[in-house]
């Protein structure tokens, strides 16, 4: 049995057996995948489970706030799983109510998305393959002289739009009350945006919530490596902290707790 059909026997029997509410995933429809929640089995033949990336558990949030006596299920690679721990720590989602079903992804996609464990913890489709993550250009870009790393990044941030197309793909975006959008912070409207305020806003932002998906690296229109500036930050964190998102859902993320965890900043404040 290949991987699509035994995920529609899985969401079929699930759905058959009222687990779960709804089923988020891809749907093929005029030869393009967009998002559905499948409720009915027979709805299952135009599932689609290629390796198309998309953050689904960002609107697993607002189905969850919708309907937050119900339970739903969604595919989880070793990304989306990594977005779902830091979704439960941060409350937006209830993890009693979320059934995932565990995709492991392929050597192709693996080397594609530089990824250093490309399968989650459960496995139910697929099968396990080796890591393919790559630090070379951090490790590149911080050889480099004081003034050289700066005039880089400063050169990359010039080109940005202020698209927010980074911010709107993130799957661990979710605060109601953008910090892109304060204008004690970022100047409103107006083009270009500040250099290089905006990006370290967003930087400091994710620096204890970012799962290194890569998400905000493909959507980005200018070829910013965002992902590679978002990298450094979780390695200066997991170095001075210990932390790494996505990793372990018993560990709290440092910059939202101060001194002995007594003022831990409130978490359910971003919920709607």
């Amino acid at each position: 049995m290949d991987a699509l059909e035994k995920g529609k026997g899985m969401i079929a029997e699930m759905l058959a057996q009222d687990t779960i509410a709804g089923f988020l995933a891809l749907r093929m429809m005029n030869d393009h995948p967009i998002p559905y929640l499948f409720t009915k089995p027979e709805e299952l033949g135009e599932l689609y489970l290629g390796e198309v990336r998309y953050p689904l558990t960002k609107l697993l949030i607002r189905l969850a706030q919708k309907y937050p006596d119900d339970s739903f299920g969604i595919f989880a690679r070793a990304c989306d799983e990594r977005s779902l721990i830091e979704l439960y720590k941060n409350q937006q989602l209830d993890q009693e109510k979320i059934v995932f079903v565990g995709v492991a992804c392929s050597g192709e996609l693996a080397e594609k998305c530089e990824c250093l464990e490309p399968y989650p913890s459960q496995i139910d489709i697929g099968e396990k393959v080796e890591g393919r993550g790559n630090l070379a250009i951090v490790n590149e870009i911080e050889a480099k002289p004081e003034e050289e790393r700066y005039r880089f990044w400063m050169d990359q941030f010039t080109k940005c739009i202020k698209c927010y197309g980074c911010r709107d793909i993130c799957p661990v975006c979710f605060c109601p009350s953008c910090t892109l959008e304060d204008h004690n912070l970022v100047h409103l409207g107006g083009m270009p945006p500040e250099i290089p305020i905006f990006h370290l806003v967003r930087a400091m932002h994710m620096a204890d919530r970012c799962i290194d998906c890569g998400l905000c690296e493909e959507a980005c229109p200018a070829d910013i490596p965002l992902r590679t500036l978002y990298r450094k930050v979780r390695e200066t964190v997991k170095n001075l902290f210990g932390y790494v998102p996505g990793e372990n859902i018993e560990d709290l993320p440092p910059l939202e707790v101060l001194g002995d965890g007594a003022f831990e900043i409130c978490r359910t404040c971003n919920k709607k």
